[in-house]
């Protein structure tokens, strides 16, 4: 009958154990679930004035555009020697949009938007032209004031930077 005791109390403890271990993968998933469909927070958060020291004037050739991983943005110098700094999230849905040299355009990976040089809309679905940072040229340095990016809906010559 000792047996008997004790094949039923490890047979309700088995049963206890599997209730505790569905509980648990039943509260990861929730918590998964909840994760997945809240918004994601942006890694890195910036001041509202931090200042990127890209380099000097002279280091950009006009009508290029060079890629600043660690700032999270593209300095171009257009044709006319002028700078923009330009947000490197697609306007669409924040995709990375990287510069193609090859065909002189940013593309977007994800949906095949894309923006010329200046970050005007060539191709949709990106509803806007690319977001920019202000640039300021100091003794010669371009130096780009991180932050938020500025939204904007057309692309105007105002918001070029002139050395």
């Amino acid at each position: 009958m000792s047996e008997s005791i004790q094949e039923s109390s490890r047979r309700s403890f088995l049963g206890r154990l599997w209730l505790v271990l569905g509980g648990v993968a039943l509260a990861e998933a929730v918590w998964i679930v909840v994760a997945f469909f809240q918004p994601r927070r942006r890694s890195g958060a910036r001041d509202a004035e931090t200042i990127y020291v890209a380099g000097p004037v002279e280091r950009f050739e006009p009508g290029t555009v060079t890629p600043f991983p660690d700032g999270r943005f593209y300095l171009t110098r257009l044709a006319d020697g002028g700078f923009l700094a330009l947000n490197r999230e697609c306007t669409h849905l924040g995709c990375t949009v990287p510069w193609v040299a090859a065909e002189g355009r940013f593309v977007c990976p994800c949906h095949a938007s894309s923006f010329d040089m200046r970050g005007e809309v060539l191709g949709p679905p990106a509803p806007r032209p690319l977001d920019h940072f202000p640039v300021r040229i100091e003794n010669r340095i371009v130096k780009v004031v991180l932050g938020s990016p500025i939204r904007r809906r057309v692309v105007a010559d105002s918001q070029v930077t002139r050395a």
